[in-house]
């Protein structure tokens, strides 16, 4: 086994273990009185006030965090090999550190970032991250159903474009990765636990650039699709009967582009497109009283959103780079 998989499965290990502290631990917060919940744009898992030292704290924290991070994916970007090899030992090592600064700092002040910024900033960051992702994998296994979109009217070619987004990519995802995690107290409901998890996976990925695992496509696909699971157990446990919309929905995303960039035959493609289509009617169906047939465009909203934006963001990168060639 090559040593930059040994790594990973470390990772893999070292994140069971940061979950499952997270979780062993999660009885100390059971004596914190919260405000009652305010609906979908109220983050409920924050102090009753603004306090000094837990804002300073988890800003502070989250600000040495974010810059090292992005000082070392500089420097490995603009590295020979060796120093790259360097800068990644580095990034895992803080990667490490911080997680564990988190875990004490959230246990001694409680309080993330959640008591300064919108909910909407720490949801929104990941949605834009699976958006770079499917515009950096466009030219590979395409968009829709693995036809692959070459050229958009007024911008032309979307080589460039794309190029760009795939050299700077690490600057924002990463920005996307530390943000959400120092987002959070590290408390231990079962919807952190999972989201918990999902972050140090994502942050195994940031910290194996320059490596076959980073680009491996089945490690890659696991990445986009485990926030299909992530976003239907916070919904169940919101109790708001919204998680068909979250798991269909992100379902949609994995069965019109995700699954095509792992080299399957035609016929497993159809196959887990058709058990797809079987959940939905299941499901919307009124077959499991949660939604009725009236319901179904709720399966659309999350793909609709997402490959919006993936349009919006290929014209804005697009029409940039003509307006600067044009100066």
């Amino acid at each position: 086994m090559k040593k930059e998989w040994k790594m990973f499965w470390f990772g893999i290990l070292i994140s069971i273990g940061f979950v499952a502290v997270i979780g062993v631990l999660g009885y100390r917060f059971d004596s914190i009185e919260l405000l009652p919940d305010q609906g979908a744009s109220w983050y409920y898992w924050k102090l009753p006030n603004k306090e000094f030292w837990p804002r300073l704290t988890a800003w502070a924290f989250y600000i040495i965090h974010q810059l090292l991070v992005w000082l070392l994916i500089y420097a490995a970007q603009f590295g020979d090999r060796e120093k790259r090899k360097k800068h990644r030992n580095q990034l895992i090592i803080v990667n490490i550190f911080f997680i564990a600064l988190h875990i004490l700092q959230s246990h001694i002040w409680y309080d993330g970032l959640a008591q300064d910024v919108p909910v909407f900033s720490s949801q929104g960051s990941v949605i834009v991250m699976l958006i770079l992702i499917i515009i950096m994998d466009s030219q590979r296994r395409g968009i829709f159903f693995g036809k692959k979109v070459k050229r958009l009217p007024i911008i032309g070619s979307l080589k460039e474009p794309v190029t760009f987004i795939r050299k700077y990519h690490g600057y924002f995802i990463s920005w996307a990765i530390v943000y959400t995690f120092w987002y959070h107290p590290t408390v231990a409901t079962s919807g952190h636990l999972v989201g918990f998890f999902y972050m140090f996976l994502l942050f195994i990925q940031l910290s194996m650039i320059y490596t076959p695992v980073h680009m491996n496509k089945y490690w890659m696909f696991t990445l986009e699709v485990l926030v299909l699971f992530h976003g239907t157990m916070v919904a169940i446990g919101q109790q708001n009967n919204m998680w068909p919309m979250f798991l269909f929905g992100f379902a949609t995303m994995a069965v019109v582009t995700q699954i095509y960039g792992l080299g399957l035959p035609k016929w497993l493609l159809r196959t887990i497109q058709a058990i797809y289509l079987i959940g939905v009617i299941v499901v919307f169906g009124g077959f499991t009283g949660h939604k009725t047939i009236d319901q179904v465009h709720q399966v659309l909203w999350i793909p609709i959103i997402e490959y919006l934006v993936v349009f919006v963001v290929l014209y804005g990168v697009g029409g940039i780079q003509k307006l600067v060639k044009r100066d």
